[in-house]
């Protein structure tokens, strides 16, 4: 009797300690913190601007760090070739056949706003803000005001463009603050005083002080390098200045406009620097990162925050930039508004660490519509059903469970129609695909395992694929009715 009640006894008592080790193990979970989460975007940067992709001209010694301690993506590819489709793809995680916007488009003509972001779409802020995170947007946004508007996106605070034609200027006569307008002293379309990214600058690093101590997601759209090409003369300016032979960017160009009583605002500012000043904008844009992880390791917060950096589209050859003398697109064809290479090729950095290897290197083929996927699997929330997407944690996290995409889609509605499909390493193109008969485009295929810059259009050697390429172009596209190819 005596041995069973001391059987008794210690059955009682392991089972009282596994309830004990059970409680502290689910204590644990809910005391995890869920990790910050910053997603950085460049705005008509090439994949060639960054010193770790291999910019010679231009420094970038915090984006460099960033990859030296992070993991750097080698085929990494943005939503679209313009501004605000490309944000609408990494919104909502749809490709552009299925993304509610899908070209740049104002809503009304010579008014502000472009074509709204519908109510029902889904966005990653406002998955991150049910899971309990505070959610701010920082610089551009381009995907409309009303039902569009940030704030009824998922941001709990928006500051900066909404209308992405305001963003041609730089020294704009006013921001926007959620739902209000912020005046920047001194500006009033003819003198320049208040440099609109300083201002911006100085709300994302207060919302991080802010929200030091609850999970928070800061989407920073930067406007930055996108024309007009224009940059305070201080220190960062002068580090290019007189560096490169240079012809200047006047106002006898095409869609040009100096600031003063006849401005044209949507237009651009001449400039008659544009090698050392759009230089000195990608150096800026370095800056910008820097400050966020300087910020970032004051408050204590660098363990648990994760950093992505990337940049919508390819270089942009307008305002007087000059993409060929920098080697802004790399080794890859096309620029902004091209659906080959070096327009939608991008760079993409994560950093976080003791999660992501520092100095890691993959060439994990990713694109923007990925985002939102990544993101929910990091916080354990539910994807939407309409996504394009496929998480790419696995590849950050080295493990050996990351899916691949079947194929990856593009299309672009502008000259007839522009439609992209890659296959593995097989990459369709095909421009005015809706154009009468006699003037449409055909169909380009391209080896990208030998043929990364598209020199060689090997349809006709392969009548299969490309017919096969053709066949997707098809069936990944849902008609818009906002968006028809003209």
């Amino acid at each position: 009797m005596k041995k069973i009640i001391m059987l008794l006894v210690a059955f009682v008592s392991t089972m009282l300690i596994s309830c004990a080790q059970q409680k502290a193990k689910k204590k644990v979970v809910v005391e995890t913190k869920k990790p910050n989460i910053i997603y950085i975007l460049a705005d008509d940067m090439g994949i060639g601007d960054i010193g770790v992709y291999g910019q010679t001209k231009i420094h970038t010694p915090n984006l460099d760090k960033l990859a030296a301690r992070g993991m750097k993506f080698t085929q990494h590819y943005s939503g679209s070739a313009v501004c605000a489709p490309s944000r609408s793809t990494l919104m909502t995680g749809q490709h552009t056949g299925h993304t509610p916007i899908r070209g740049n488009r104002q809503l009304v003509e010579n008014q502000e706003g472009q074509v709204p972001l519908p109510k029902n779409s889904v966005t990653i802020a406002e998955i991150l803000k049910e899971e309990g995170y505070v959610t701010g947007m920082f610089g551009k946004w381009g995907l409309g005001f009303g039902e569009g508007d940030p704030n009824n996106q998922g941001f709990d605070e928006f500051y900066g463009y909404n209308d992405q034609k305001l963003a041609h200027r730089y020294y704009p006569p006013y921001l926007n603050h959620n739902q209000k307008i912020d005046s920047l002293e001194g500006n009033d379309w003819t003198h320049k005083v208040t440099y609109s990214p300083d201002k911006i600058r100085d709300h994302r690093l207060q919302f991080l002080e802010d929200n030091k101590d609850k999970p928070f997601f800061a989407y920073v759209p930067l406007v930055l390098p996108h024309a007009e090409i224009i940059s305070p003369n201080d220190s960062i300016f002068k580090m290019y200045d007189g560096k490169f032979k240079e012809t200047p960017f006047t106002a006898d160009n095409k869609y040009t406009s100096d600031y003063g009583p006849n401005i044209v605002p949507h237009e651009y500012a001449p400039c008659d620097k544009p090698l050392a000043t759009y230089a000195s904008m990608i150096t800026r844009i370095d800056a910008y990162v820097g400050e966020v992880i300087d910020k970032i390791e004051e408050l204590g917060l660098t363990e648990n925050t994760i950093i992505m950096f990337a940049s919508d589209n390819g270089p942009s050859p307008e305002g007087g930039t000059n993409p060929d003398f920098f080697d802004s697109n790399s080794k890859f064809r096309g620029y902004k508004r091209d659906l080959y290479e070096g327009g939608i090729r991008a760079p993409f950095i994560a950093v976080w660490p003791n999660k992501i290897a520092a100095g890691s290197v993959t060439d994990h083929v990713s694109t923007f519509w990925d985002v939102l996927p990544t993101i929910t699997q990091i916080t354990d929330t539910e994807n939407p059903d309409t996504i394009d997407g496929i998480s790419f944690l696995p590849t950050l996290l080295n493990k050996d469970s990351q899916e691949t995409h079947a194929h990856l889609y593009w299309e672009f509605n502008i000259k007839g129609g522009r439609k992209a499909v890659r296959k593995g390493n097989w990459k369709a193109v095909w421009y005015k695909v809706n154009a009468k008969a006699d003037k449409q485009g055909t169909l380009e295929l391209y080896d990208l395992s030998n043929d990364v810059s598209e020199t060689n259009n090997v349809a006709s050697l392969h009548p299969e694929i490309a017919s096969e390429l053709k066949a997707l172009m098809t069936s990944e596209s849902v008609a818009s009715e906002l968006f028809p190819f003209k």
